[in-house]
């Protein structure tokens, strides 16, 4: 067995001995030279330092700096990666399409309704021609009838609701209800024998316009109770938009047919009659005539209720930052 030789440790106060890194003292293991076994890394030959045992171990060794730092360099790595990660993950919410919820995109789809009644030209919201069927019961036929209602008129915009109704009763309802506005127009049969007019009162919201048409059927009754007219006609609803016909007069055709209903934030209201100034006279003495003036106002009414009232594509935000 070797001889053994003691193991001398130097302490120091000299920096460059101290040092950032253990450096061994040639003195640590004596005289003993590389020749007589040792290697250069001050083990000898049979793996022992000196005094029969494995390499000693020292405070502040070169290894144990080495795993320090490539634990902090993982530690910064991971760090590192996980802030690259929220960032591209602000990044995506900033560049990518919003996706609105089921209850979002109805409040949008809601609001661009209420707002098509003041984008849409005059033009759009009354076509000039709107086609409407005659029914083959009243034709007792096999096949209905196609006609056209033409469009006479349109009327300016009407900011105060109650002065475009028949009723202080029906305009109180409209105010009272938050009405904005009413348009009008009107539209005749092919052979001029019908007239009518549609007005469409604009609500806030289809609650505002489902309580506001239903306050109207109460007043139409009301006023049909209290009419000392025998025909028991119902006067209230939509002020007929008048219109000079070819013999220069004013024609009032108010009486015969008058009806109202909702289409999202709006009340579509109509009121139908003859053109010919015939004494006012209960429509249903006159089957084919009260279908086809029916079916005329109708069909213009829920004509112009589509247009206002279509749903909206679903909405979907285009993907530019801060959409």
């Amino acid at each position: 067995m070797p001889e053994s030789r003691p193991t001398i440790l130097v302490v120091t106060a000299d920096p460059e001995a101290r040092g950032d890194q253990w450096h061994p003292a040639p003195w640590v293991y004596g005289n003993r030279s590389h020749g007589d076994g040792m290697r250069g890394d001050g083990m000898y030959a049979d793996g022992t330092n000196g005094d029969g045992h494995g390499r000693a171990v020292f405070p502040g060794r070169p290894g144990s700096a080495g795993r320090g730092r490539r634990v902090a360099a993982v530690i910064a790595l991971v760090l590192g990666v996980a802030g690259l990660g929220i960032s591209l993950t602000g990044v995506a919410v900033q560049v990518l399409p919003r996706h609105f919820t089921a209850d979002q995109q109805r409040q949008i789809q809601a609001w661009e309704v209420s707002r098509r009644w003041q984008l849409l030209p005059a033009g759009k919201i009354f076509p000039a021609s709107v086609s409407y069927q005659l029914s083959a019961d009243v034709l007792q036929d096999v096949n209905p009838l196609d006609l056209n209602a033409l469009r006479v008129s349109i009327a300016p915009q009407e900011s105060d609701c109650a002065k475009a109704v028949t009723s202080a009763a029906a305009g109180a309802v409209l105010h009272k209800n938050g009405c904005q506005a009413v348009l009008r127009a009107t539209y005749v049969d092919a052979t001029r024998s019908f007239v009518m007019t549609v007005g469409v009162a604009v609500l806030p919201d289809h609650a505002a316009a489902a309580t506001a048409d239903s306050g109207l059927g109460l007043s139409r009754l009301a006023a049909a109770r209290q009419s000392a007219d025998s025909v028991g006609l119902l006067p209230s609803g939509v002020l007929v938009l008048r219109y000079r016909g070819a013999s220069a007069r004013t024609l009032d055709y108010n009486r015969q047919v008058s009806a109202s209903f909702t289409a999202g934030p709006y009340v579509v209201m109509y009121a139908a009659g003859y053109s010919d100034g015939r004494p006012r006279v209960p429509v249903s003495q006159d089957k084919y005539s009260e279908a086809e003036m029916t079916s005329m106002a109708a069909g213009v009414a829920h004509k112009v209720a589509s247009t206002l009232a279509a749903t909206p594509p679903a909405p979907h935000c285009p993907g530019t930052p801060g959409c």
